[in-house]
């Protein structure tokens, strides 16, 4: 089989590169440009291979072992979620991973933020920014991820595990704290309105005359 016949066989289906014995490098990137799971048949694939398997499905980094940091930015920043699947000694098991394959990942997709173990605040911020609800899966959110996120939205409070709230936080929007104890929350929208209730201290009356208390 000639090279152009090779080429025109991966072309349609990336998989057959599998049958072909050392094939060309224009051919492994053609193989991997019609489907990045190719790469998974190829031996030691250069880094311009890698980074093409990438770009057409970014969890053909699972097949990639001791991907570059490049690769590894070329696949969060594609799908967040990938970041699961890097294989590198210096990212074993995402404990490692470097700030800013970690940053990427959480950038495009919060919940990466579940694969990461011990993020820095800023990856924190950038996870809850992303997507708030994924604070649930932040161990000991701090007080400033709390504070930001909440300041975002009041709602956001009640993606916190009452658990993991900072007491400060706690003492600071114990309306809020409140209103969800009520049983009013499925009812209730944080607004600024509520706010200008509480701080002229007509929150109590309110609730009281409703009969919420």
């Amino acid at each position: 089989m000639t090279e152009q016949e090779q080429l025109e066989l991966v072309k349609q289906n990336g998989f057959a590169i599998q049958y072909i014995d050392n094939p060309s490098e224009a051919i492994c990137l053609a193989a991997v440009q019609q489907n990045g799971h190719a790469i998974q048949f190829i031996k030691n694939p250069t880094q311009e291979v890698c980074l093409a398997a990438i770009k057409q499905n970014g969890f053909a980094i699972q097949y990639i072992d001791n991907p570059s940091e490049a690769v590894c930015l070329a696949a969060v920043k594609l799908d967040g979620l990938s970041i699961q699947d890097i294989k590198n000694p210096s990212i074993q098991d995402i404990k490692n991973a470097s700030e800013a394959v970690c940053l990427a990942a959480v950038q495009q997709n919060g919940y990466a933020i579940y694969y990461i173990d011990n993020p820095s605040l800023e990856v924190c911020l950038a996870a809850v920014q992303q997507n708030g609800y994924v604070i649930r899966f932040i161990k000991n959110p701090s007080e400033a991820i709390q504070e930001y996120l909440i300041e975002q939205d009041k709602n956001n409070i009640f993606n916190i595990p009452e658990d993991k709230l900072h007491p400060e936080i706690k003492k600071k929007y114990q309306y809020l704290l409140s209103m969800k104890r009520a049983g009013i929350l499925s009812a209730w929208k944080a607004t600024w309105e509520w706010e200008l209730l509480y701080e002229h201290g007509y929150f109590f009356f309110y609730f009281y005359s409703n009969g919420v208390f």
